[in-house]
């Protein structure tokens, strides 16, 4: 096995299941903030810039 095969099998790999891998990580990515209980964590970090170093001691 030459190395010339090698590189046409993983460009193989790397067209098909790496852009479906791809976009499989896109759209978890877009959808996780839209989960459930994903607000609370949301508003925390949203807030966090406003805290002082002693609020919340």
């Amino acid at each position: 096995m030459n190395s010339g095969s090698t590189y046409e099998v993983l460009r193989g790999l790397a067209d098909s299941w790496g852009l479906a891998a791809m976009t499989v990580v896109f759209v978890v990515l877009c959808l996780w903030p839209f989960r459930p209980g994903a607000r609370s964590e949301a508003d925390k970090a949203a807030n966090s810039i406003f805290e002082d170093d002693n609020d919340g001691a």
